[in-house]
């Protein structure tokens, strides 16, 4: 059966095989301190969030095919009377806003690195529900495989509108396919109309 979200190779980008390289380089470097890191956090969020410890979610990937993305978790499975999720602030404990704002819950995602399914930079996955409602511009984004962290992540992350996001993504796909620094300096978001 077709996959109806993964979209066709664009042409002119091609994955970069020294990219790869890179990330599996650069990932044997923060396995040491990232392995005994995991170990510690693991038991931590059993004791404090229970079961199951892993948060796993289906994103889009490169042109649009559909990966499992794991995180660790950082909400409650708490309930009301009728049995339904509260709401995602009332489930966000304490202790997951700060595995959220040092960006530890995005540990476990090292193995979708691993696997080819993510690098380490690149443009953050999204829902798949919103590809469905991406023009053809923000699609673009999917011509790289999506990171760990980009500029969304260093420029303002939640401060920035869905506008500046898919700007300074569309930017990060940019440098990683061509290997250049994304210039994206104030005057080209202003030019954006942001």
């Amino acid at each position: 059966m077709k996959n109806r979200h993964a979209l066709q190779p664009n042409e002119g980008f091609r994955r970069r095989p020294d990219k790869r390289l890179l990330d599996l380089v650069l990932l044997l470097m923060i396995l040491p301190l990232a392995g005994p890191l995991f170990l510690l956090l693991a038991p931590a969020v059993y004791c404090m969030l229970g079961s199951p410890i892993l948060f796993r979610h289906q994103r889009p990937g490169l042109y649009g095919t559909p990966f499992t993305l794991m995180k660790f978790r950082t909400m409650t499975n708490a309930r009301d009377e009728a049995g339904q999720l509260l709401q995602d602030s009332q489930r966000l404990t304490r202790f997951g806003r700060f595995l959220r704002s040092t960006s530890l819950d995005e540990l476990p995602e090292l193995r979708n690195v691993l696997r080819g399914e993510m690098s380490l930079v690149g443009p953050r996955p999204l829902l798949m529900e919103y590809l469905d409602d991406y023009t053809p511009e923000p699609h673009r984004q999917h011509n790289v495989l999506p990171g760990i962290t980009g500029w969304v992540q260093v420029n303002g992350r939640n401060a920035l509108t869905w506008e500046q996001k898919f700007a300074l993504d569309l930017g990060m796909r940019v440098s990683v396919v061509l290997g250049g620094h994304p210039n994206l300096n104030q005057n080209r978001l202003e030019s954006t109309h942001l």
